[in-house]
């Protein structure tokens, strides 16, 4: 079986391939064109002079219709030539994915930083360099939305996870469909803005425009006027006064209603977006899949006796359409000759009462697949990664696991069960304490999100995770790094006493103190978290915080890492190892800082 890299390239090749060949179509076309209606004008002037008008008239109406044809043509060719360029484009950010070069992608989510989160901001979640960037690949407002909240929000239950589990390995096998999916969210000609104005007016209907008797005049006015306008062309007994009375009583009707106009403004600005979802669903419910979790979503688009969801989506998308010819000033006569705005809204409040409730169900099954489909790009990128086990009784044990945003990670083992729930880890600066720290955290995070995880082996309880690792001064609040640490530490300690199942991750805790302070104060947070039930993982350079393993009876236990030195250059391995350290190396890196040190 191919590799992804292989994959990727294969099709990459073939869209790019496709992609040249379309151009060079549309060139060719668009020289055909021009020339076509030079000759067919040629020739139609050529005709009505030199032979007789009715000649040149049929050649000049041939001449049209053809190009005309030919246009709509170009455009069906210039739409389709876009749409492989999505395609292709989606195989060439997957290479650089693979090849690890996503930090440039444009999207890392930094609008969903959130200081006060549990444990986003230590995670490297959203912004710069973030998981976000990394698998991201929702383009609805809706599906970022959700990306963020299945990366953040710790599921329920266990059964949770292995239902969304199989949907992103099913979805994984599908490479095709979701770079076709993906490449309809990208159709749309600009960013897609949030729907949440357009599904609340899609729950209220105006039913004033349903009534009867507005059906009714909304028809017959129309065809009265019209039919004074075409009987005033062709007779001399119908005077000017009765078509310019229809007229005047139409204009008036459509120039009363400020509030229809913004109506229909609102929905013509949501027009790209419609289309979108219209192609996005299509894609979804002409798919069949196998995943009870994918067949949930796809159960949940219909009503009793329903037709699809895309086709009543379509259906809204076409009366887009319809508006959409407000824009043009010509337009206007026929506005008022047909009373258009009022068969726009007609049509639009029909089509709420028929199928509006069900728009915000249908844009969240949109933005649930998004999400899916980009943590599937994990399993289908990285097949040796390891599919989490989710364990009733708390803790966490992993075989191999590294970080999934670091290339070149070095693997560890551990395990924490409730009975010895602290892991201690000490060890030289720059060691890896911190890693450590983040990716069981990060590797948590894609647990509960239902995608494999960077390791060989995982298995871990629902836990709600807490950590405290890089906290900052906030000026605006004036609140200092140390007393927001202090804010950090209560919500943890506070999660703690009332809640059960914490995990958390303290990153060299009471770092704004002296050190015999910063002793005593880490010896009793432990002592007290330890107590309470609670399971983590503390990095400290503070030794003699070792002697908490005997003291607890080994509910704490000490690990580190070490470094070693080779030509008088410093070196680490980065691997864990069971006990204290017993190495430093700050005095050795001040010396590489060039600062001056007395033996």
């Amino acid at each position: 079986m191919r590799g992804p890299k292989e994959q990727y390239q294969r099709r990459r090749k073939f869209y790019g391939d496709k992609l040249e060949n379309l151009t060079q179509l549309i060139n060719r076309l668009s020289n055909l064109r021009l020339g076509f209606s030079l000759v067919g004008l040629g020739l139609s002037v050529f005709l009505y002079l030199s032979y007789s008008h009715t000649l040149g008239y049929i050649a000049g109406l041939f001449t049209l219709v053809v190009f005309m044809g030919l246009v709509l043509w170009h455009q069906s060719l210039r739409l389709r030539q876009r749409y492989i360029r999505m395609l292709f484009e989606n195989y060439e950010q997957s290479l650089e994915r693979l090849a690890g070069e996503w930090k440039s992608f444009p999207d890392s989510g930094e609008d969903f930083r959130d200081p006060a989160h549990p444990f986003s901001e230590d995670l490297d979640l959203f912004g710069s360099n973030s998981l976000f960037q990394w698998i991201n690949t929702a383009m609805t407002f809706r599906g970022r939305e959700k990306l963020r909240e299945s990366l953040s929000a710790v599921p329920s239950d266990g059964e949770t996870i292995l239902t969304k589990q199989e949907a992103i390995k099913e979805l994984a096998g599908n490479l095709t469909w979701r770079q076709r999916f993906l490449a309809e969210a990208k159709m749309a000609k600009g960013p897609l803005k949030s729907p949440q104005g357009i599904i609340e007016w899609a729950k209220n209907v105006d039913s004033s425009y349903l009534r009867t008797s507005v059906l009714i005049w909304a028809r017959a006015l129309p065809i009265i006027t019209i039919s004074f306008v075409l009987l005033y062309l062709i007779t001399p007994q119908v005077t000017f006064h009765y078509p310019l009375a229809g007229i005047i009583v139409q204009s008036l009707i459509l120039f009363a209603g400020k509030q229809r106009g913004k109506a229909l403004n609102a929905v013509y600005s949501y027009k790209e977006s419609i289309k979108t979802y219209e192609k996005m669903l299509e894609r979804f419910e002409k798919r069949s899949f196998h995943a009870d979790y994918l067949k949930g979503l796809k159960k949940g688009l219909y009503d009793s006796d329903s037709k699809p969801a895309y086709e009543q989506i379509r259906k809204l998308s076409g009366i887009a359409d319809l508006i959409a010819n407000r824009e043009n000033a010509v337009f206007l006569i026929v506005n008022i000759l047909t009373l258009w705005d009022i068969q726009c809204m007609i049509a639009l409040e029909s089509w709420k009462e028929k199928s509006g409730r069900s728009l915000g169900t249908w844009l969240d099954t949109i933005a649930e697949l998004e999400a899916m489909s980009s943590l599937a790009i994990i399993h289908f990128d990285h097949p040796e990664w390891g599919v989490p086990k989710i364990s009733p009784e708390p803790g966490i044990n992993a075989k191999r696991i590294g970080h999934p945003l670091l290339s070149g990670s070095i693997c560890n083992d551990l395990a924490i069960q409730k009975d010895s729930g602290i892991l201690l880890i000490t060890g030289s600066n720059m060691s890896g304490k911190s890693t450590l720290l983040r990716t069981v955290g990060i590797n948590l995070v894609l647990a509960y999100a239902g995608a494999p995880v960077c390791a060989q082996a995982f298995s871990c309880s629902v836990l709600q995770m807490y950590t405290c690792m890089r906290v900052s001064d906030n000026l605006g609040k004036s609140i200092s790094s140390f007393y927001a640490e202090l804010l950090r530490i209560k919500q943890i300690v506070s999660a703690a006493k009332t809640q059960t199942n914490i995990f958390f991750l303290l990153d060299e805790i009471f770092k704004g103190t002296n050190s015999q302070d910063r002793h005593a104060g880490a010896k009793v947070l432990i002592q007290q978290l330890s107590k309470a039930g609670a399971m983590g993982m503390v990095s400290t350079h503070d030794l003699e915080l070792g002697d908490l393993e005997r003291d607890s009876e080994r509910k704490i236990r000490n690990y580190h890492f070490r470094e070693y030195y080779k030509d008088d250059e410093i070196y680490f391995d980065y691997k864990l190892r069971p006990g204290i350290s017993t190495t430093r190396n700050a005095m050795y890196l001040i010396k590489m800082a060039g600062i001056d040190v007395e033996q």
